[in-house]
């Protein structure tokens, strides 16, 4: 079948579209925001960073659920960890997630 598009737009287009490893990383990037529980994390500790029990007692959540999440995400490089004592701090990698939050509110109408 035949390309409607001119060559000059099939090029760009191809250049544009991701591929390998930039895809691989964009998707895991984007299932991220794919969770309910991940959202409300990554919600809260934009405001500030928290152990797991304070995020549990907030977001009214069980503790092993919200460590789940968190190692989850540790793995996915978007928080971090602080330990001071036997207490674990997680805050937010950069503020980026939360932009992209943030631009999901918006493109609903919200």
């Amino acid at each position: 079948m035949e390309l409607l598009l001119d060559k000059r737009l099939q090029t760009m287009i191809n250049d544009y579209v991701p591929d390998g490893e930039i895809l691989d990383d964009l998707v895991c990037f984007f299932s991220i925001f794919s969770d309910y529980t991940r959202l409300k994390i990554i919600s809260a500790l934009a405001i500030s960073e928290m152990c797991v029990s304070d995020l549990s007692n907030l977001l009214k959540l069980n503790q092993t659920t919200v460590s789940h999440q968190l190692r989850l995400l540790k793995n996915l490089n978007a928080v971090t960890t602080k330990r001071q004592g036997k207490v674990v701090f997680y805050s937010l990698r950069n503020q980026t997630l939360n932009e992209v939050l943030l631009k999901g509110v918006e493109f609903l109408g919200y």
